[in-house]
């Protein structure tokens, strides 16, 4: 796996994961606010542009990232963040070490599996991959995810230069996720955000996790879509972590 960092080696760590799709550049600019007072990690998930291997599974790149955060930060970091696939990744990573962090945001992360929307992947990109380095089908796609115009010059390569491979099997895992068990005994302060105009399934999962979780809370962001809050308020977003990495 590969890594994309920002701030100094002896501050207090925070570890970002990018959703599906995306890469280091989904919390580029959160990064850049936070790096005079913390060290900013930005994991290269499996299979995406820039990575250094194929995508397997969720509980894969969540063991990676333990083991880098074994090798490489004493076994803990302060704070870890993800969005939709990261924030899977995440969770997994809370269920397979309780202790991986002191404080989790977690974004618009699914929790509920959908066999139906595993079925119509693979036959979906099957028909429609090739258009995915098509600029015109591109730009479509980019303003159904609501990200800011000038993303789309980060968007487009990175999107063109994931295989079909990889795009079918991080998307099939992610919507197959559920809740694991050992999640509930995590000793993490976990922060669940959740846009208000999200699709059912990413609303219901959050609420699942909330009630799940003891040392949980449920933030609801008003007239927000999926992943717009990291994605398109850095300033908010920062402006929530510091409220939460302030209250150790």
């Amino acid at each position: 796996m590969q890594y994309k960092e920002y701030g100094k080696q002896n501050r207090d760590v925070i570890i970002l994961l990018h959703g599906g799709g995306l890469s280091w550049w989904n919390y580029r600019d959160v990064s850049e606010r936070l790096q005079n007072d913390f060290r900013v990690i930005i994991p290269i998930l499996d299979g995406h542009t820039g990575s250094d291997k194929n995508f397997t599974t969720i509980e894969d790149n969540a063991a990676e990232i333990i083991s880098f955060i074994d090798d490489k930060l004493e076994g803990s970091a302060l704070l870890i963040g993800g969005l939709s696939l990261g924030g899977q990744i995440l969770l997994e990573m809370l269920s397979q070490r309780k202790s991986i962090c002191r404080f989790a945001m977690v974004e618009s992360a699914a929790v509920i599996p959908s066999k139906l929307t595993y079925s119509l992947i693979k036959p979906a990109f099957g028909s429609c991959y090739g258009l995915i380095r098509q600029k015109w089908f591109s730009k479509l796609q980019f303003r159904s995810l609501r990200m800011r115009p000038e993303l789309f010059h980060d968007y487009y390569p990175d999107t063109c230069g994931i295989t079909k491979q990889n795009m079918i099997a991080f998307l099939q895992e992610s919507s197959m996720y559920f809740m694991k068990k050992p999640l509930a005994e995590c000793m993490a302060e976990i922060h669940l955000f959740v846009g208000e105009r999200e699709n059912k399934r990413i609303l219901l999962s959050a609420r699942k996790l909330h009630e799940t979780l003891e040392k949980s809370s449920l933030h609801v962001l008003p007239t927000m879509y999926h992943g717009e809050f990291s994605l398109n308020h850095a300033n908010l977003y920062v402006k929530e972590l510091y409220t939460i990495v302030k209250q150790r």
